[in-house]
């Protein structure tokens, strides 16, 4: 009895080990288990996931913990020589215009062609002017017994911050000082003027006169009459360097620089700048060094990958769903409709897009299109032009699915067209437009990056890969900083290769032909 028992018990375990209703055995049958095996054989396919896998969590998860933004500005102090002042001697005539006078620069024009002439008077639209020399190079204009203003080639500068040289002061002083005259009484006021051309004012020191023009290079520097005499000395000698001990007793070094097209000294002072840390090296504090506007590499690719990721998603799901419901209503249909929109899709094929994208591009430029807005146009520009590919694809497969057995008995039981054609025969086109998306995802992603290279794609401050290789337009970054262009570079590529890769397995996944 015992061994009838143990044969019973061994039978019963073999017919549930080879039982088709079995639930274990239906579901390692299933189609999504059976596609999901053949593309875990392929040892390449699997790579190309694992690469994905790992450019997402590097661009959407990676953003998130980065220390730093996308538009995050960093600083160094550096040393460098910035204008100070400039010097000129004045050899051209300058004016000045008197209390409440006009005396444009036409009319001073006007005013220098007659001194040329070494004329008394001169005509400007039928109004007579006088011309009346107060002394060397020094001229005085009126119109009817009034004065119009001063011409002159010295310049009377005062002596401290807070003297303010009115239009009778330079008249004093310029007459005085163009005639040889020691002392001139003026409007109730005595000056007198020294051999070194300083001016006294009612025996206090108002100013000076010089041929030369030195001007500080911010309003809120005054520069001393002494400061100004050595620098004239170290200029008329044509020296290199300039060197002035300063009220708080240190000596400051100015370096002189001249510009021969307009004779004009520039005075250069070396300081401390805070400057943006454009193109620094990879360090602690930055992995992959910093970009031409001092932001963190490491934290603009994360970003960069997020923006040319989702803009590839975007742009495809765009063009699926276009061609998913042009291509089924093409093939359902068949006849006129089926020409009409095959013809829709040859005038899509003849469409330059390239041309057409840069075109647009360079208009949203002109019109200044917000970086945001302008990243929406370009998804729905290049998901617009793309969808003629799928259209056709879904078109023949559904040509071919539609006399089908499954067809007829959908037909026969009443079901409205959309359910036939979005319920029946586009489920049975998703394994083959799935490969056609994920292959067509690389494409669109190098499409984005080329337009973002070429400055027409994604704009600052957003980051994508392709602009960020933008910076391989100058030649002395291609040549001195790799850790801008590669990082980006080798990104793109991999990304694109991984696609790729999972698309070929997919394809070969979702073929019921292949035996491995």
């Amino acid at each position: 009895m015992s061994e009838d028992k143990e044969k019973k018990v061994n039978d019963a375990q073999d017919s549930q080990q080879f039982d088709l209703n079995d639930d274990r055995r239906v579901k390692v049958l299933s189609p999504g288990a059976l596609v999901a095996k053949r593309f875990f054989r392929n040892r390449m396919a699997v790579v190309g996931l694992v690469i994905l896998v790992a450019m997402f969590i590097f661009s959407f998860i990676g953003g998130l913990i980065s220390p730093y933004s996308q538009d995050q500005l960093f600083y160094r102090t550096d040393m460098q020589s910035k204008e100070y002042a400039s010097v000129k001697e004045n050899t051209d005539f300058r004016y000045v215009n008197a209390p409440n006078q006009e005396f444009g620069s036409i009319l001073q024009a006007q005013v220098f062609l007659a001194i040329q002439k070494q004329a008394e008077t001169f005509t400007y639209k039928s109004v007579n002017y006088t011309l009346t020399k107060e002394g060397d190079d020094f001229y005085s204009i009126a119109q009817g017994g009034t004065t119009l203003g001063l011409a002159f080639k010295d310049i009377v500068s005062e002596a401290e911050k807070g003297i303010t040289v009115s239009y009778d002061d330079q008249f004093a002083i310029l007459k005085a000082y163009s005639n040889k005259q020691n002392e001139i009484e003026y409007k109730g006021s005595k000056y007198t003027i020294d051999e070194d051309g300083g001016v006294f004012k009612d025996g206090k020191e108002f100013g000076y006169v010089s041929p030369y023009i030195v001007n500080a290079a911010m309003n809120d520097v005054f520069l001393t009459r002494e400061f100004k005499e050595e620098l004239v000395e170290a200029v008329t000698n044509n020296g290199a360097e300039f060197k002035f001990v300063g009220e708080d007793g240190v000596e400051y070094s100015y370096d002189l620089k001249l510009n021969p097209a307009s004779n004009v000294w520039s005075v250069l002072q070396e300081k401390e700048t805070k400057v943006y840390d454009t193109y620094s090296f990879p360090s602690k504090t930055h992995w992959l060094g910093t970009d031409r506007n001092g932001m963190d590499m490491l934290t603009r690719l994360m970003y960069g990958g997020r923006v040319s990721l989702v803009i590839g998603f975007i742009v495809e799901a765009i063009s699926t769903v276009l061609g998913v419901i042009m291509g089924g209503i093409s093939g359902y249909f068949g006849k006129w409709v089926d020409n009409l929109i095959m013809r829709i899709v040859d005038i899509f094929y003849c469409i330059p897009s390239m041309p057409i994208i840069i075109i647009l591009g360079a208009a949203m430029d002109a019109m200044r299109v917000d970086p945001t807005i302008r990243m929406v146009y370009l998804m729905l520009i290049l998901g617009f032009l793309g969808w003629p590919g799928i259209a056709r694809m879904v078109r023949g497969q559904i040509l071919s699915l539609r006399e089908q057995e499954f067809m007829t008995a959908t037909e026969a039981t009443g079901l409205s067209v959309s359910r036939r054609i979005f319920k029946h025969l586009v489920p049975n086109v998703i394994p083959q437009l799935i490969v056609s998306v994920t292959m067509g995802l690389g494409g669109t992603i190098i499409t984005e990056a080329t337009l973002s290279f070429l400055g027409l794609g994604v704009k600052f401050p957003f980051a994508s890969w392709g602009n960020i290789i933008n910076d391989v337009n100058d030649t002395f970054v291609l040549t001195n900083y790799w850790f801008i262009w590669i990082p980006a570079g080798v990104c793109l590529l991999t990304t694109v290769l991984a696609f790729n890769l999972v698309g070929d397995g997919l394809r070969d996944a979702f073929d019921p032909r292949m035996k491995r």
